[in-house]
């Protein structure tokens, strides 16, 4: 399911349309004239009737465990929801407990005087920015834990109030034993190696948290992880700290050298195959917003272990408590330097600028691989390593890997993605469109409130058998990716004959523009509309796409863009287009032609109903740009749940958003993490049950938005 925007609520759509709000569909004979009728989603969470049966029978239990508190003045009492008034908050970056959010405290436990209440007993959890206009004014929204044992040391008045605290769902939750936090991975890794360090330790050595395991040089297993984006970086810490002899093998450059051939690009037009915006330290996320929202349960041990991960690594530790939080590439970068150093302390070897050309496999077993120098044409001078496992941590953008693993048999499963137009609007009026008159309080990103975002989805139904709009399917999502607030368009082609792009950001968010892209979601159907068959009928979808796409631009990596209003309207009236922030140069042009016509009414009718929602969000000085086709992986390499292990051949260890397993930093991270475990279980390096520490392990889906 898709979630609409919390910044700004869907509603389900005009009065004298339809009359009976329980049917959420728009008139088909709508202003444009459109086959398809509309389902919009009118809020994040389903209500009453809405809810299905799982969510239904999940709530009465949940209220069930809620009826009854053994002892209501120990442990934690978690209180969520607390909006504070953005007049009585001190702002986004503060993370404290202020007096605005103490007045908020204090009107759920009832207490009579808030500034009597010790900001000590409380710990921020999480903090967000609620602008959407169904509420009278914008707030700040807080969930707090309240240590009842500090309280009453603090302020014993409080015991009479606290003894008539009760449970509400999703408002007031009573913890009774708090569960330790599980920590960072280092310090869950250490912690495992203390627990067994009897059977691990010899001769009274100890064990350094900074360190591998104590275990022979000469038996311990090798590993090869293939890939050093989120979850090969996260693969790699997990087995180097349980003690396996680790490379970490990428075709890219390290985030310094990477930064000079991006620099290239940008200033000289010169593309570097091999380490670009897609491929080096980092994978395709280091230059990109940062973004570590994520839909695999934000709360959950593994997530946080994540976050506590890059915080040890110098991320700001307001990753862990804000609502929407991102890095940013000018932070990702020395993180990932942290993250480098440490694992070298650890003894991985990190081999930049090396291509995996092919697998050595034996009997069906991989057993290690064959490389090159990524940036010579000729693999003649390639050799082969051997490993007892090969983590193939490769990203969307792996297409040669791609067909690699084709030549050795491997299954490969082609998956829905989604395709379409980055948008760019000035970010004042973004701003202006979700805050009113609060957007003064912006100040480019140094401001009391955040930089506006957006998020927005809406779901078209095409009428049974209407195949001029959607290729025979019955129903198509069209929702906004990735959205980069005060950022800029840059370009992800990794061959010079397409063009891909996507959005980027710093952290202050402190750009002129805001740029969002507008993507369809695409199917088989459409793959073999354009005869595109076979596991990799959605890599030739995408390159169909791209490669018009560089052609409409002229060449040189010039971007094929259309104002918004032309773009509606089906014509091209502006020879000069609004400034972008995209540095490579844009041409105005024709974006109908660049898609089959269902694809592009798909978008046309989804921007009407984006406008709808964001008033002005159709405007003569927002800008289309064309095309967006990586939103995530077109094919999922077959693996076991359980293992993770290839289930074609044995030894290999498909991870990450290119395996099909993730969509963004986090959940590819989580994925990483996971498996770097389960290799470690498969080569006898560890015991433990890790989801006992961080929950089960779960799947992101294939969108990102």
């Amino acid at each position: 399911m898709f979630i609409p925007s919390k910044v700004l609520p869907l509603h389900c759509c005009p009065p004298n349309l339809n009359p009976n709000p329980k049917l959420r569909f728009l008139n088909p004979k709508g202003s444009l004239n459109c086959h398809p009728k509309t389902l919009e989603i009118q809020c994040a969470k389903r209500t009453g009737k809405q809810r299905y049966p799982s969510e239904k029978k999940k709530l009465k239990l949940k209220r069930k465990a809620l009826t009854h508190v053994n002892d209501k003045f120990q442990g934690i009492w978690r209180l969520s929801k607390l909006g504070v008034p953005v007049q009585l908050d001190p702002g986004k970056d503060f993370l404290g407990v202020s007096e605005g959010l103490l007045q908020e405290i204090a009107k759920v436990i009832k207490f009579p005087v808030a500034s009597m209440l010790p900001p000590e007993a409380f710990l921020v959890v999480r903090k967000s920015f609620d602008a959407r206009k169904l509420l009278k004014e914008p707030k700040f929204v807080y969930m707090v834990d309240m240590d009842v044992h500090k309280l009453l040391t603090l302020e014993p008045r409080t015991w009479d109030f606290i003894s008539r605290l009760e449970p509400k769902v999703g408002l007031i939750e009573h913890i009774e034993h708090m569960h330790s936090s599980s920590g960072d991975l280092i310090s869950i890794t250490y912690d495992y190696k203390i627990h067994k360090g009897a059977e691990s330790r010899k001769g009274g050595e100890s064990i350094s948290k900074e360190g591998s395991d104590n275990f022979s040089t000469s038996k311990r297993p090798k590993v090869a992880v293939v890939g050093s984006g989120p979850s090969g970086l996260f693969a790699s810490l997990v087995l180097a700290e349980l003690g396996a002899e680790v490379a970490l093998i990428e075709r890219g450059q390290a985030v310094e050298q990477r930064g000079r051939d991006i620099g290239a690009l940008i200033v000289r037009r010169i593309l570097q195959l091999e380490s670009n915006f897609c491929f080096g330290e980092g994978g395709a996320g280091t230059w990109s917003d940062g973004k570590l929202v994520t839909r695999i349960g934000r709360n959950s041990g593994s997530v946080l272990a994540v976050m506590k991960t890059l915080v040890h690594f110098g991320a700001p530790e307001n990753i862990l408590v804000d609502g929407k939080p991102h890095l940013g590439t000018d932070r990702l970068i020395p993180l990932l330097r942290n993250f480098r150093q440490h694992l070298e302390s650890l003894g991985v070897t990190i081999r930049f600028g090396t291509k995996v050309n092919d697998l050595v496999v034996e009997d069906d077993t991989v057993v290690g691989v064959e490389v090159s120098d990524s940036r010579e044409k000729s693999e003649h001078n390639s050799q082969k390593l051997r490993y007892d496992a090969v983590v193939l941590a490769v990203g969307h953008s792996a297409r040669d890997v791609y067909q690699m693993l084709l030549s050795h048999n491997m299954d490969l499963v082609p998956k829905d993605f989604a395709v379409g137009l980055r948008i760019e609007h000035p970010q004042e009026l973004i701003n202006s469109i979700q805050y009113s008159s609060l957007a003064a309080e912006v100040h480019k990103g140094r401001g009391k409130v955040p930089v506006a975002d957006y998020k927005v989805v809406k779901y078209l139904m095409g009428e049974d058998g209407d195949t001029s709009f959607d290729s025979g399917a019955t129903s198509r999502s069209c929702y906004s990716f990735c959205m980069c607030p005060g950022g800029q368009v840059v370009l992800t082609s990794t061959n010079p004959s397409e063009i891909c792009i996507n959005g980027m950001s710093f952290s202050r968010r402190s750009s002129r523009w805001a740029n969002a892209a507008l993507v369809i979601n695409v199917s088989s159907k459409d793959f073999k509309a354009l005869n595109c068959d076979g596991p990799l009928a959605g890599v030739e979808f995408q390159r169909e796409f791209e490669r018009k796409a560089a052609i409409m631009g002229g060449g040189n990596f010039v971007v094929p863009v259309q104002t918004v209003t032309d773009f509606m309207e089906n014509k091209l009236s502006v020879t000069s287009p609004p400034p972008s922030s995209y540095r490579l140069g844009v041409k105005t042009a024709n974006l109908h032609e660049l898609f089959p016509l269902h694809i592009t009414e798909a978008l046309q009718r989804s921007i009407a109903m984006f406008d709808e929602e964001l008033p002005g969000f159709i405007s003569k000085d927002a800008l289309l740009h064309g095309v967006e086709t990586r939103t995530s992986s077109p094919i999922q390499i077959p693996r076991s749940g359980d293992t993770y292990e290839s289930t074609s051949l044995r030894g290999l260890y498909p991870i990450g958003e290119g395996a099909g397993y993730a969509g963004g930093i986090v959940s590819a991270a989580v994925d990483g993490m996971y498996a770097g475990f389960a290799v470690a279980k498969s080569l006898g390096l560890y015991s433990g049950d890790i989801e006992s520490i961080l929950g089960k392990a779960q799947i992101a889906g294939s969108a990102k938005y």
